[in-house]
C-alpha cells in the first residue's frame, strides 16, 4: 500500500473509532486530525466532508464483498448461496462498528439533507449493481429491471434487518436474508 493510502485509511478509522466513543454525529473532523497529528487542510485533501468519510465506509463494504468471490468454493455455489455470502460479506465488513454504522445511515436520513440523500441512493444501486456483476447475474432488460427490483428489495430489508440485530453472529439477519432469498428463487428470479 501506498502511503497516501494508509493515510486514506487511518482518517476512516480514526473517525469510525471517535464516534464509536461518542456518536456520528458529535465526531468533527478537527478530531480527526488531533487524533492522527496530522492538519485539519491534509483530511481535505482527501474527504471534501464527513460525508465523504462514511460513503468510503460503504465502499470498504463493497470491496470486502467482491474479494469474497475469490474464495475457490465461490464459483460452485448456486445463485442463492452466492448472494448470501456476498450481502452477508458486505455486512459482516461493517459489523467491525454496527452502531456507527447505524448513526451514518440515520445521519442520511436525517430531514432536509437531500444533498445526502440522494447520492445515497445512487450508492444503494451501486452496491445492487455489484451484487449482480460478483454473482454473475446476466439477465437484460426487462428482466433486468425486475432482477434489480427484487436484489435491491432483498439488500434494503436484509441491512434494516441487521441494524438492529443484536443476535450472536448476526443469526437473526441470516435467517431474514435466506427467507428473502428462498422466496425470490421459487419466484423465478436469481437465475
Amino acid at each position: 500500500m501506498t502511503q497516501q493510502t494508509d493515510l486514506y485509511n487511518a482518517i476512516i478509522d480514526s473517525a469510525v473509532s471517535l464516534a464509536s466513543n461518542t456518536s456520528w454525529e458529535s465526531m468533527r473532523l478537527h478530531d480527526v486530525a488531533a487524533d492522527l497529528g496530522i492538519p485539519l487542510v491534509t483530511i481535505y485533501e482527501y474527504f471534501a466532508e464527513k460525508e465523504q468519510i462514511s460513503d468510503a465506509w460503504f465502499e470498504r463494504a463493497d470491496r470486502h464483498m467482491l474479494s469474497a468471490t475469490q474464495s475457490s468454493t465461490f464459483p460452485s455455489l448456486n445463485n442463492q448461496q452466492k448472494f448470501h455470502n456476498l450481502l452477508m460479506a458486505w455486512l459482516d465488513s461493517l459489523a467491525v462498528n454496527q452502531k456507527v454504522t447505524r448513526q451514518m445511515i440515520l445521519n442520511k436520513l436525517e430531514p432536509g439533507h437531500l444533498h445526502i440523500q440522494i447520492p445515497a441512493l445512487f450508492r444503494i444501486s451501486r452496491t445492487v449493481q455489484w451484487l449482480r456483476e460478483a454473482s454473475n447475474q446476466n439477465s437484460t432488460l426487462p428482466w433486468r429491471a425486475f432482477d434489480e427490483t427484487v436484489l435491491t428489495t432483498i439488500y434494503l430489508i436484509t441491512f434494516c434487518c441487521w441494524l438492529t440485530d443484536n443476535s450472536p453472529m448476526f443469526e437473526r439477519t441470516k435467517r431474514c436474508l435466506d427467507k428473502q432469498l428462498t422466496l425470490a428463487t421459487k419466484l423465478g428470479f436469481l437465475k
